[in-house]
């Protein structure tokens, strides 16, 4: 098992714990507290962990699925290679990602269905800088992955 997931492993435990705490209090504020304010307010409060935990399972899904799909790439040598070029201080360089990134986008274009051409696609809105749409990619190539 990598470090990676050790340390996410960890994080999603310290996190289960505070939700608990969390609904405890809650709970406490429901039902110990006399006045209608605190029984409000740990009404409120309830709600906070199931959210929480919402988020928190579907970010583990998801880098779940990433993570099965890159696998699948990998084995038929589809990933994209890094071979852009970086700073002195490691970030990518904007502009050879910007061109990198015209030639997945034509790819995805030609081949909307294929979740590869979109698992590529986030790749390369990831190294251009553009995290939301990275995501909403790599969404949409996980849902392909699982229709079909």
């Amino acid at each position: 098992m990598s470090k990676t997931k050790l340390w996410v492993g960890a994080i999603c435990l310290l996190l289960v714990f505070y939700l608990v705490v969390m609904v405890q209090r809650s709970f406490t504020l429901m039902f110990v507290s006399p006045e209608w304010q605190a029984k409000l307010l740990g009404a409120a409060y309830f709600l906070v962990p199931f959210v929480a935990a919402w988020a928190l399972i579907s970010e583990v899904l998801f880098g779940a699925r990433t993570e099965k799909l890159a696998k699948i790439l990998e084995t038929e040598g589809g990933l994209p290679e890094d071979t852009l070029p970086r700073t002195p201080a490691g970030r990518i360089v904007r502009a050879a990602a910007d061109a990198e990134f015209e030639k997945y986008k034509a790819e995805a274009e030609s081949a909307p269905d294929d979740w590869r051409s979109w698992f590529r696609l986030s790749c390369a809105y990831d190294a251009a800088g553009d995290r939301k749409r990275a995501r909403k990619s790599m969404r949409d190539a996980i849902t392909m992955f699982r229709a079909g």
